[in-house]
């Protein structure tokens, strides 16, 4: 097993979509012992979320292709009866954590809210992911990434000028304001517990996270140097110098040269006199802007990307997915690695001295289900009892 910084806590996961399983990816990554807590409907099924294809049957990978359930065991349990409530419950009692994703007062229905885990070990950090929180006009509504984007402000900037914003995909609030700071809130918790012996509730919030995440953005505007007017500003595709330019193999290059001096390294590999272009003089933006736009558009991305190795210029091809994996850089820092087959991205972030790894690959709902129990103090004929009841696969 791994002896990553986090080796030793154990954390029960009620099995979600997205953020939720995100985090538990991350807690795992760096050694923690996560148990996932399917639903009995998933256990049979063994694909999720894949729709049936013309002829019938299930399309896409089987959830054993997962990535976002790598390094976990999971269990099935049946929360709708009282005795898979109970098992939960006996897990706990052993846990430091235990992560949600549940509407508000959903768990609490169940009989696994917090409160009711915290009578049976008071040490608990109960982590509940939500998009718009646990209280406010909106915390009983539906919602999605995008939605969150929208109300914390953080869309609006993003996408060209005159049209719809341009959506980031779920990256932003999903597993950035919401998994990210879901697992960064239990880290947090398990520093203070050190001192205090005591759990407490982590209320993470998509759209909280999203809008911490702003913060820069707030900071520009009170400065006076942003204008709320998408492809306006430095940092949004305003700029020529931050935007991406379409290669003459239809493919692109993403460019960042900020800093003045990067900027000159770039208009250098471009072949253009500093001189003749004044970084900051917005009357010429749209000018260099389409300057730019031919100069990418005469040769291809690997041509470019040989022009600019190895420089200052802050300009890198845009890859795709599966080309990122064999990247040169990528491959020498082990950014993405195979384990049992499958490609995906390594943990991060690196630490010296307990390094985080990968101890499991995605797991299919309650694969670890007698395991789990077992290790628990279940007997055998406890197991038998529940298998009966259908309350655990």
């Amino acid at each position: 097993m791994s002896a990553g910084p986090l080796a030793g806590i154990r954390v029960i996961e009620l099995a979600g979509i997205g953020p939720g399983p995100f985090a538990a990816m991350l807690l795992s990554d760096m050694g923690a012992d996560v148990v996932r807590v399917d639903r009995m409907g998933q256990v049979d099924r063994r694909k999720i979320g894949n729709p049936p294809d013309a002829r019938g049957t299930d399309a896409g990978p089987p959830a054993s292709r997962d990535v976002l359930t790598r390094g976990r065991r999971s269990i099935g349990v049946d929360l709708k009866k009282p005795q898979g409530v109970e098992v939960v419950l006996r897990l706990v009692e052993a846990a430091d954590v235990l992560l949600e994703g549940f509407r508000p007062g959903v768990t609490e229905r169940l009989g696994v809210g917090p409160d009711r885990c915290a009578e049976r070990n008071p040490r608990l950090i109960y982590g509940r992911m939500t998009g718009w929180g646990q209280e406010g006009p909106w915390a009983g509504m539906a919602g999605h990434d995008i939605d969150y984007l929208a109300l914390a402000g953080a869309l609006h900037p993003i996408g060209p000028a005159g049209r719809p914003p341009t959506v980031p995909l779920n990256y932003v609030a999903d597993f950035g304001g919401g998994g990210a700071f879901l697992a960064f809130g239990v880290a947090c918790a398990l520093v203070e517990r050190a001192t205090s012996n005591q759990g407490q509730v982590i209320d993470a919030a998509m759209v909280d996270g999203v809008a911490a995440i702003t913060a820069m953005v707030h900071g520009l505007l009170a400065r006076g140097m942003w204008t709320e007017q998408r492809e306006a500003n430095l940092l949004d595709g305003g700029a020529p110098f931050y935007r991406c330019y379409r290669t003459a193999d239809g493919a692109f290059m993403a460019v960042g040269a900020l800093e003045p001096q990067f900027y000159a390294e770039l208009l250098a590999r471009l072949g253009l006199d500093p001189a003749d272009w004044p970084q900051h003089d917005r009357s010429r933006w749209p000018e260099l802007r389409r300057t730019f736009t031919d100069r990418f558009a005469s040769r291809s991305r690997d041509e470019w990307s040989a022009r600019f190795e190895g420089s200052d210029a802050c300009v890198a091809p845009v890859l795709s997915p599966t080309e990122a994996r064999t990247h040169p850089h990528m491959t020498v820092r082990g950014t993405f690695v195979e384990y049992e087959g499958l490609p995906q991205p390594a943990p991060a972030p690196r630490l010296s001295r307990t390094p985080g790894s990968l101890s499991r690959p995605p797991v299919l709902p309650g694969q670890h289900t007698a395991e789990v129990l077992a290790e628990a103090g279940f007997a055998e004929e406890e197991m038998a009892a529940l298998r009966e009841a259908g309350a655990v696969c």
